[in-house]
């Protein structure tokens, strides 16, 4: 059948039939994921229970790497460092009902980098559940496990709590961070905020890589006019989960209360000028090189438009002192969930 015979509504049926092999091809890939995370769990189960009660030593590991691979010589994952990494897996694992199920959401290799990296149950929860909820690769997992995005993340000033609805409100604590890293630009500890802004540009994709996925940007300077006035938004990005507008307005000194104020005039004139039917109520992010954290509760208890302020470097680097200041278990563990 020749294109000019094929009826109209073709192309329609044609993007329907793509999603839906994409959808099958994805949910294929989830359930071989599962089982493979699945066999390794047994594997190193059973590694594990033979060390314990017959004192299985390593070479007795080693000849089962040897006999494993020589009888499937197509199937990549029985070295030796991979069946001892399997029994460290399971004795991580096994203890914590709440992270079994979890695990097989993610990769091998992913599990391998928050199994060796992170140590503290509630920080290994959050990466798992981010990088199965932002699809984060390997190189970003380990870049945000790098620059701490746990900390940075629970410890968001925001009025998100009373601003946004229930539905909205915890995914955009785990979208909005404290503080930002943006290592990757090369500028001096002396800059104004035009260099840092066309610095951030300049480097777009490294820029919304360090927001911490699901950001496109929109636009820069970009203008508002209301009663025949000109307004301009320092970075406008959109948050394709949350589906909203996100304003970021940057600030090389540390932060002022009147800088809230003049979100909130943005926030208004977005959601009454731009924001598209069917999105959200934009958000703002007010980026400051410092920040009282006392000053910013203060300032943010009377806004009724949904800000986070967070502050950004240039390097990496996060007082360790801040971890006392993390929310307690039970509160971190309902964030996550709610953020499913």
């Amino acid at each position: 059948m020749t294109a000019s015979n094929l009826p109209e509504d073709y192309g329609s049926l044609l993007l329907e039939v793509k999603e839906r092999i994409r959808a099958g091809q994805y949910q294929a890939l989830r359930a071989v994921n599962k089982e493979l995370i699945g066999l390794y769990w047994d594997i190193g189960r059973m590694i594990a229970q033979r060390q314990e009660y017959e004192g299985w030593g390593r070479s007795v590991v080693e000849r089962l790497s040897d006999d494993l691979q020589l009888e499937f010589p197509g199937i990549k994952g029985f070295s030796v460092q991979n069946l001892w990494y399997m029994r460290q897996f399971y004795q991580e694992y096994h203890d914590n009902e709440k992270l079994q199920p979890l695990v097989g959401e993610i990769s091998w290799s992913h599990n391998l980098v928050i199994m060796s990296r992170c140590k503290d149950p509630l920080e290994r929860e959050f990466y798992i559940r981010m990088t199965r909820k932002f699809g984060w690769s390997r190189s970003v997992l380990v870049h945000q496990i790098e620059n701490r995005s746990y900390e940075k993340t629970l410890l968001g000033q925001t009025n998100f709590d009373k601003a946004l609805t229930p539905e909205l409100r915890a995914q955009a604590k785990l979208a909005v961070r404290d503080e930002y890293t943006f290592d990757f630009l090369e500028l001096g500890e002396e800059h104004s905020e035009r260099e840092l802004e066309r610095a951030l540009i300049g480097r777009v994709e490294d820029f919304l890589r360090a927001m911490g996925g699901l950001f496109a940007f929109v636009g820069s300077q970009f203008r508002l006019e209301v009663e025949d006035r000109e307004y301009f938004i320092d970075l406008l990005l959109f948050h394709r989960r949350l589906r909203c507008l996100v304003a970021i307005e940057l600030k090389i000194g540390e932060f002022q209360p009147e800088f809230v104020g003049k979100m909130q005039f943005y926030l208004a004139a977005l959601d009454h000028r731009v924001r598209e039917e069917g999105e959200n109520p934009s958000i703002g992010i007010i980026l400051c090189k410092e920040k009282n954290r006392t000053i910013v509760e203060y300032a943010l208890q009377s806004s009724t438009s949904p800000i986070g302020v967070a502050t950004y470097r240039t390097v990496r680097e996060l007082p360790r002192e801040l971890r006392d200041q993390l929310p307690g278990p039970e509160e971190i563990a309902r964030l996550l969930e709610d953020g499913e």
